[in-house]
C-alpha cells in the first residue's frame, strides 16, 4: 500500500520527533485532495482526533487552539499566527510561497535577509515562524520542514515499487 508522499512525510516528522498521535487532537487547516483529506486519513489511522478546517469554519483561531497538533496548508502566507496555536502544540507548516522583497516586511526583510540579497525573494509558510515558535513545542521551518521528508517519502514508495516489480 502507498501512501500520499506528503501526508506520509508529515506523519514521519511527527513520529520522528518522538510524539505519539494517539489520542491526540489534530487540527488540520486546509481540505485539499493533495495533502488536507489524506492527513487527516493518516491520522485517524493512527487514533488522533481529527478536525478539518477550511475557509468557511468559524471562528478558526478558537478551533486551531485546541489542537495538539496543528497542520496548516492553504497557500496564504502567514495565515496562522499566534492566537491559532496552543501553547506547546507541535505546529507543521506545509506552505510554500514567494515574498518579493518589494512586498516583504522590515521584521522578513531582517529574518531573510540574505535570500533577499541573493534572489529578491524568499519563500515563507502559511504560519507566521517568528510570532509561532515562541509557543509552539515544535514548528516546522518553510523552507526545510515539509519538503524533504515528501521527497523521502517518495524514494521509500519508489523502492518500494521497485522491489514488488522483482
Amino acid at each position: 500500500l502507498y501512501f500520499s508522499h506528503t501526508p506520509s512525510g508529515i506523519i514521519e516528522i511527527i513520529k520522528r520527533q518522538g510524539i505519539e498521535i494517539k489520542g491526540k487532537e489534530a487540527v488540520i487547516i486546509g481540505r485539499s485532495n493533495i495533502v488536507g483529506k489524506p492527513v487527516a486519513f493518516l491520522l485517524l489511522h493512527n487514533h488522533a482526533t481529527v478536525t478539518i478546517c477550511h475557509s468557511r469554519t468559524v471562528d478558526l483561531p478558537k478551533v486551531a487552539k485546541r489542537a495538539d497538533i496543528l497542520i496548516v496548508a492553504v497557500g496564504k502566507p502567514f495565515i496562522v499566527t499566534d492566537e491559532y496555536v496552543k501553547p506547546g502544540a507541535i505546529v507543521i507548516d506545509v506552505g510554500i510561497n514567494r515574498i518579493k522583497k518589494e512586498d516583504a516586511s522590515e521584521e522578513l526583510l531582517n529574518w531573510r535577509k540574505d535570500a533577499f540579497e541573493k534572489r529578491g525573494s524568499t519563500l515563507v509558510g502559511d504560519v507566521d515562524f517568528l510570532k509561532v515558535k515562541e509557543i509552539a513545542g515544535y514548528l516546522t521551518p518553510v523552507p526545510g520542514g515539509v519538503g524533504p521528508l515528501t521527497v523521502a517519502m517518495l524514494m521509500k514508495n519508489t523502492l518500494k515499487s521497485a522491489k514488488k516489480s522483482q
